[in-house]
Parts: structure tokens; sequence; C-alpha cells
């Protein structure tokens, strides 16, 4: 039995691993044409949707994504196990199909990836003097990295962010919450020039009109990062709340 992960949006969230003093370190992308990065850093994004991607099963679709019954009386991996449960899917004859777990786990602290370029200009801040000293020593091999204008291929271990897995959830992307929806990096902004002001919702990068609500602004983000019909696909997710670390 396999698994299957896709990020929202390739260009939104997506997982690498790197060595880091012998410790694979994983890290993960976030969308920066609509301000998620950014977002993270600030603190005002602190949950990311990662789809569950799964082919068709013995010629049947796909239709039920459940915890697994009585799982400790089946020989099951224990790798698949997280929050106490072990999911599976199910197709229309309701046959097991595969086991799915999470990317990450709860505790887990993972690298936020950025540019080489990016940490040059803009994470030197704060940053202790022995670390500096050593970005400052490598600069010129790191302007002819690929890392530096693109983050897919930058190390974990010389990356100043991080986030720490602090909850994990399924279920459909448009099972999301109005909550959910601001903790994605929807935020709420009002006219300016209108009287009484009107409220709205927004992302980063958004070109069109606000939204009446989170979900209309997080259904327009998910397809403008994921390709449009994401939204109305509505597939199985898993939801990941995290907090920034550094």
């Amino acid at each position: 039995m396999g698994h299957l992960r896709r990020s929202i949006g390739s260009r939104n969230t997506r997982s690498i691993k790197t060595s880091v003093g012998g410790i694979i370190m994983k890290k993960i992308i976030f969308n920066d044409e609509f301000g998620l990065t950014q977002a993270v850093l600030e603190g005002r994004k602190t949950m990311t949707r990662i789809i569950i991607e799964i082919d068709e099963c013995v010629r049947f679709p796909i239709i039920c994504f459940r915890p697994l019954e009585n799982w400790e009386k089946k020989v099951v991996n224990p790798n698949y196990v997280f929050n106490g449960h072990v999911y599976a899917v199910y197709n229309e004859l309701d046959l097991l199909c595969h086991f799915v777990k999470p990317r990450y786990e709860i505790g887990e602290v993972v690298t936020i990836a950025q540019s080489y370029m990016d940490v040059d200009r803009f994470h030197r801040k704060g940053k202790n003097a022995a670390y500096l000293e050593y970005l400052d020593s490598i600069l010129p091999e790191l302007k002819l990295h690929p890392g530096w204008t693109n983050k897919m291929f930058v190390k974990a271990d010389l990356m100043p962010h991080h986030i720490e897995i602090t909850g994990i959830k399924v279920e459909r992307l448009q099972d999301i919450s109005d909550e959910d929806c601001l903790k994605e990096g929807i935020y709420e902004d009002s006219g300016d020039d209108k009287f009484p002001p009107s409220i709205f919702y927004e992302f980063e990068g958004n070109k069109d009109d606000g939204f009446d609500t989170p979900r209309e602004a997080f259904a327009a983000l998910i397809d403008k990062v994921s390709g449009k019909g994401t939204w109305e696909s509505n597939p199985y997710v898993f939801a990941y709340e995290f907090k920034l670390v550094d």
C-alpha cells in the first residue's frame, strides 16, 4: 500500500529533506507571489493545507477517507500512525486501498526555505555574529549557487527561520472554517472611501475586488496558487497548524 501527497499549489507549499549535522531536516516552501512566506514570518499565516493525492483503486473511484477501525488489531506499519489513528482510503466498493500519513509530525521543527539572496538582503538583523561571519565567508560561493534565486536548492542549515508543527487534522478542502481561512493568510480589510465602511476579505497580490467572506477569498487564493478548479475539486487535505520559532 502506498500514499502520495501534493502540496496545495506546487508554488505554495512543498517539503524537501536536507541533512543538517547528520540529521534530516525538512524544508517547507511557501508561495512568494502571493506573499505567503512573508505572512508566515509576520505571524499572519499559521496554517497550511497539503492535498492528499491518491490514484483510483482497483479501477473504482475513491469515495471515502476515514480512520481505520481497530487498527491496533491489524497488521499496520507503525509509521502510518499519527494522532492515535491510522487513516485509510476506501473505494466505492468499500475496499481499503491505501494508508496515508502526514508529511510532518506534531512537535517537528521545519525550515522555512528562502533564496540565499533574500536571506542576505532581508534576514541579517538579530542574527548572531558567528552566523553572519560564516554567511559573509561563503557569500561569493552562494551568489553562484542555484539557490541564490531559487529556494528549491537552498540548504536548511543556512536558513534563518523555522516553524514548529502544533496540530494536524484531515478534512476536505471545502470544510475549512472562516477562522482557519484567516490562519491561512486571508485578512480583513475595509474600504476607505465609503461611509459606513464596507468590510471585505483579501489576500496579498489579489488584483481583483475583495471578497465578502473569508472562504471566498481562500477559494480564490487556492485556485491562484494551485490551479483553477482546485477548490471545486474539493480534495482531502492534511491541515497543518504551526507557530513561528525564529
